[in-house]
């Protein structure tokens, strides 16, 4: 550990704040280099997501010394995503909630300085919570963090063992993707595309064991925890249907107890019908056991009927997911009724149709689980790794 230093974020390259062109400007806006903010990439998601912002070349030009070239390091500095890390492939301008360090590649190795922003992760969420009413770490601040930093070779070979685990990740995630894709396009050639007259429709409380929703545990006066029973909300789904994580929150026993007409069980479908309507994602092992607040649906699948996956890719499907929009009540906040979902009608062609889509889609689903399984093997083992490596509690051979 003599050979490592103790150094500046600041003295690793340079620092740049983001910041958002002036609405007033609309010409700002067009198609030549994306604009990132915090939401486009994870907690723990290597490189930022495809932004669907961009700025012209007018706005380039306004933010000329902003523009971070491919393998600058994203941190979000302000606000609930404090402390969230991202790689840039290619370059990009940022809004003003994200500090970015462009590496000097004489001195660090980019993706080591990401992975040990990655590790100070909560030292900047306490960081930045102290004494503010919205956590911020200006640039100044976020410049004189310090860390140890290894010698060059070093921190690429730690590098490299990291590395090798997101990308069997991402390569999985990929996978997925593609797996996901195809069993959509299944569904929709076989009962939409070529959709038969004579077909019966079927509503979902016909088919549902239960469909019910969850409830707020303050609601009942108990507090969540800081482990314990998973406690999913809107926010831990994305839009493709993935649960995150990160985001989950804990209930202990008693209170997953007393919540127990939304205790969850493996091929539930859960359906937000609360703020942002139409998340969905299918309940499996790796997040059991789990509970749910009242701003998400739970679909419980009677199998003797109709096959869960058939239910998911019919709420999946452009045309119901409309129908489904037509019914929303715009309060307060947007909001579905349980009584809206159950009586919305699906597909119910005869038995053996349904039968020869299971045969074909179950073996993508069970690939789609596997991968899944495996994802959160290799996570855990990164996220096992990289305080050993980063510490030098665990050193590789250079």
């Amino acid at each position: 550990m003599r050979s490592w230093r103790e150094c500046k974020l600041g003295e690793l390259g340079i620092v740049v704040t983001g910041k958002t062109p002036s609405s007033k400007n609309p010409e700002d806006w067009g198609f030549e280099m994306p604009f990132v903010t915090p939401s486009d990439y994870k907690n723990y998601g290597k490189f930022a997501l495809s932004s669907e912002r961009n700025l012209s070349k007018d706005g380039i030009t306004r933010l000329q010394n902003k523009i971070l070239p491919e393998n600058s390091i994203m941190v979000t500095c302000i606000g609930s995503d404090m402390g969230k890390v991202a790689m840039n492939k290619i370059s990009v301008i940022t809004n003003q909630q994200i500090n970015s360090i462009i590496p000097d590649s004489n001195i660090v190795d980019s993706d080591f300085l990401y992975y040990r922003l990655v590790s100070l992760y909560e030292t900047l969420r306490i960081y930045g919570s102290d004494g503010t009413a919205v956590p911020i770490v200006n640039k100044t601040d976020f410049e004189n963090l310090e860390t140890e930093l290894p010698p060059l070779e070093e921190q690429k070979a730690i590098a490299e063992v990291l590395s090798s685990l997101d990308d069997k990740i991402d390569l999985l995630h990929r996978q997925n993707q593609t797996l996901e894709s195809l069993a959509q396009t299944l569904f929709r050639q076989w009962f939409i595309e070529e959709a038969k007259e004579e077909w019966e429709d079927i509503s979902l409380d016909k088919c549902c064991i239960k469909i019910t929703k969850g409830t707020t545990p303050t609601t009942l006066k108990k507090q969540f925890v800081e482990s314990g029973i998973n406690f999913i909300k809107v926010n831990c789904i994305d839009e493709k249907g993935s649960f995150l994580k990160d985001k989950f929150d804990f209930i202990d026993d008693e209170t997953n107890e007393l919540l127990n007409r939304s205790k969850l069980e493996k091929g539930d479908i859960l359906y937000s019908i609360a703020g942002t309507i139409g998340r969905l994602a299918m309940v499996d092992d790796e997040i059991l056991p789990a509970n749910v607040n009242q701003a998400l649906a739970i679909l419980r699948v009677d199998k003797s009927v109709i096959n869960p996956y058939f239910v998911k890719y019919c709420l999946f499907d452009k045309d119901i997911t409309f129908e489904l929009h037509s019914k929303i009540v715009h309060a307060v906040q947007p909001n579905l009724s349980l009584g809206e979902i159950s009586n919305t009608l699906i597909p119910y062609p005869p038995k053996e149709i349904l039968d020869s889509f299971s045969n074909q889609i179950e073996p993508i689903e069970e690939k789609i689980n596997q991968n899944k399984k495996q994802i959160q093997t290799l996570e855990n083992l990164r996220d096992t790794l990289l305080p050993k490596l980063l510490s030098g509690e665990v050193r590789v051979k250079i």
